[in-house]
C-alpha cells in the first residue's frame, strides 16, 4: 500500500523545509552564518538594556563568526569549512547574530552587497526583530529579492503581549503582525521564530500560537524549545527558583509539537523543531544529547502512528 502524499507534495506528515529547499534550488545550497556586528534596541538602551531574558548569541554563532572579520572573510572561512565535502555547492549569507536590519540603509546596503558580490553567494537570509524594519529597508530588500534569494526571518517568539513583556522583548505582537504583513506584501519570503515553553504559557496558549500564525502570510517557521543557557537573565532566574520555569522532557515536547502542527496552516514550511545550544553553555534541559534530526525522526514516526499531519485541525 502506497504512502499518502500530502498537499505539499511529499509523504512526510509535515511541510518540511529540506524538501522545499531542494525543490527550490535543484542543487546543494548551504547557509553560511555571518556576524556583522549588529546589536538590538533592547540591548543598547534605545528601548532597554540587557536584551531578551533567554538570549546568549554565543549559543548559535559558528567559530568563524567574528564581527571583527569582514563579511568576505567570514564567508571565505565558512565556505572553506563546508567545501571539502561539497565542491560545487552555492551558498546563502545568513546574517544571524542579533538584529540584522538595525542600522542605516547605507550601512545595510554596504554589508548585504558585499555578501552578494561573493561569486559563490546566491542570496541572503536576514534575521531581525519586527521593530527593526521600516518601509525604506523593506523596499530595498524587495528590490534585491527580484535578483536574489532573500528571506527575512523575524524573531517574534510569542503571540502573547504579556509574555513579550516578561522576556524583555520590547515589542508587541501587533508590531510582529505589521512587519510580517508588510514584508510578505512586497513579495519577500518571510520566516518566523517561535519559542515553545516561555514562562507562564499553558499548552493551550502554545497551541493557539499555531492558530494565530496560520492567519499570517508566513513562508517558513522555526520552533525552538525553551533552553536555559549560561550568561542570561533566565539562567539567574532558574538558579534562584527552578520551579518557576517549565522545561519539557523530549516525549512531552514531541506530543505538544504534534498538536501545534495539527493546528498549523499546511502552507507554512516548517524549518526546524528544536534549538541545539553548545553543551558547555547549556544548563537545562539537556535531553541526553538528542540532535535536531533525531527529534524530527521521532516527531515523524509518532505522527504516522497517530495518523496525524500538519493542518489536520486547521480550518
Amino acid at each position: 500500500m502506497s504512502e499518502k502524499i500530502y498537499s505539499w507534495g511529499t509523504n512526510r506528515p509535515f511541510n518540511d523545509y529540506s524538501s522545499w529547499f531542494k525543490k527550490r534550488f535543484k542543487q546543494r545550497v548551504q547557509k553560511i552564518s555571518i556576524d556583522a556586528g549588529f546589536t538590538c534596541p533592547n540591548r543598547d538602551g534605545t528601548k532597554a538594556w540587557g536584551g531578551c531574558t533567554y538570549c546568549n548569541n554565543d549559543t548559535f554563532n559558528p567559530f568563524y563568526c567574528e564581527p571583527s572579520k569582514s563579511i568576505t572573510q567570514q564567508l571565505n572561512e565558512g565556505i572553506a569549512f563546508f567545501e571539502p565535502k561539497y565542491k560545487t555547492q552555492k551558498y546563502l549569507a545568513y546574517f544571524q547574530a542579533y538584529s540584522n536590519t538595525y542600522g542605516s540603509l547605507k550601512l545595510l546596503k554596504k554589508l548585504y552587497e558585499e555578501a552578494l558580490s561573493h561569486p559563490k553567494v546566491i542570496g541572503l537570509i536576514i534575521g531581525t526583530r519586527p521593530d527593526c524594519v521600516d518601509d525604506e529597508i523593506l523596499n530595498y530588500l524587495a528590490e534585491l529579492s527580484q535578483k536574489y534569494f532573500v528571506v527575512v526571518e523575524y524573531g517574534i517568539e510569542s503571540t502573547l503581549n504579556r509574555t513579550l513583556e516578561l522576556i524583555n522583548r520590547q515589542h508587541t505582537h501587533q508590531e510582529s503582525v505589521d512587519s510580517i504583513t508588510k514584508t510578505a506584501q512586497r513579495g519577500i519570503l518571510t520566516g518566523v521564530h517561535m519559542i515553545i515553553g516561555l514562562p507562564g504559557e499553558t499548552d493551550e496558549e502554545i497551541i493557539n500560537h499555531a492558530k494565530v500564525l496560520s492567519e499570517l502570510p508566513i513562508t517558513s517557521l522555526k520552533l525552538h524549545q525553551l533552553q536555559i543557557v549560561k550568561g542570561t537573565v533566565l539562567a539567574k532566574q532558574y538558579k534562584k527558583n527552578p520551579e518557576s520555569l517549565r522545561l519539557f522532557h523530549p516525549e512531552e515536547y514531541i506530543d505538544l509539537v504534534i498538536r501545534f502542527l495539527e493546528n498549523l496552516n499546511p502552507e507554512i514550511i516548517v524549518e526546524r523543531f528544536i534549538s541545539e545550544s553548545p553543551l558547555d553553555l547549556l544548563i537545562a534541559p539537556k535531553w541526553n544529547g538528542l540532535k535536531n534530526f533525531e527529534i524530527v525522526a521521532k516527531i515523524e514516526k509518532r505522527m504516522k502512528e497517530l495518523n496525524s499531519f500538519q493542518g489536520k485541525s486547521y480550518c
